[in-house]
């Protein structure tokens, strides 16, 4: 599992997300805003939009909100003329950074963008450089002393994951984005509890860091976090649990 699915279950686990649960719902009317702009407020016809309302779902967004996000998309009501913008680039020790942003200034989110990543020992690259790196998947994770593994894997498997990953703690289920909901709602009904589940970007690789080194990362990444037009950051580092519960604390 990449390092960053593991902080974001750790910050989790400690509530600092749902402290931020303002800010989130205000990236995912964002996001539903421009999917149903680019591609209409048809869920059936529209996948962008679809999955963005699995993200909404997962975080409980009230379904007024996401009803007048959409309208807002599809012109119905009044709205921001919003630009998505994505960047690439690397931070310390050459991590892989994706940064997905939607805003209505495009000169104040490039300069914004940038300066994060200067003061964090990173640095922007060019378009391309380095998503590659990087698969769209559906993620759920499950803590090992909460789960029999057993019936996980029959459970998940049986209900078209893709894959599932051991690690220190945990188990992580990768799934195919059509199967994301049906492996859920498998897991649902069948009451294993996970601590994250999310669409994501998964790398193929990762790149290991300590020190000094692994806490200018978690700067940079929370720094990404922080920023108002900040949709998702997505990096392939791989930071020990130790110090992943120290800095997100």
């Amino acid at each position: 599992m990449s390092g960053h699915s593991k902080w974001s279950t750790i910050k989790r686990k400690k509530g600092a997300l749902d402290a931020k649960r303002g800010k989130v719902f205000s990236r995912l009317i964002k996001e539903i805003t421009i999917a149903a702009r680019l591609g209409g407020g048809n869920v059936e016809g529209n996948p962008r939009l679809r999955t963005a309302l699995l993200a909404a779902k997962a975080e409980n967004m009230p379904k007024d909100n996401i009803e007048r996000a959409i309208k807002k998309g599809t012109g119905e009501l009044e709205n921001v003329r919003l630009e998505e913008i994505n960047y690439e680039g690397y931070g310390p020790g050459g991590v892989a950074v994706l940064v997905d942003t939607l805003t209505d200034n495009k000169n104040r989110t490039s300069g914004e963008i940038r300066h994060i990543f200067s003061r964090n020992s990173g640095s922007l690259g060019e378009a391309g450089c380095v998503s590659w790196m990087f698969d769209n998947k559906g993620l759920i994770v499950l803590e090992k002393d909460k789960v029999d593994e057993e019936k996980l894997f029959e459970v998940a498997l049986g209900a078209g994951a893709d894959d599932i990953r051991e690690e220190e703690t945990s188990y992580e289920v990768i799934t195919d984005l059509r199967n994301f909901e049906t492996v859920k709602e498998g897991l649902d009904q069948n009451k294993l509890k996970y601590a994250l589940a999310e669409i994501t970007m998964i790398p193929k690789n990762t790149v290991k860091l300590e020190g000094k080194e692994a806490e200018q990362m978690i700067r940079l990444m929370e720094q990404l976090e922080d920023s108002e037009d900040v949709q998702k950051a997505y990096a392939n580092f791989d930071i020990p649990d130790a110090i992943l519960e120290k800095m997100s604390g």
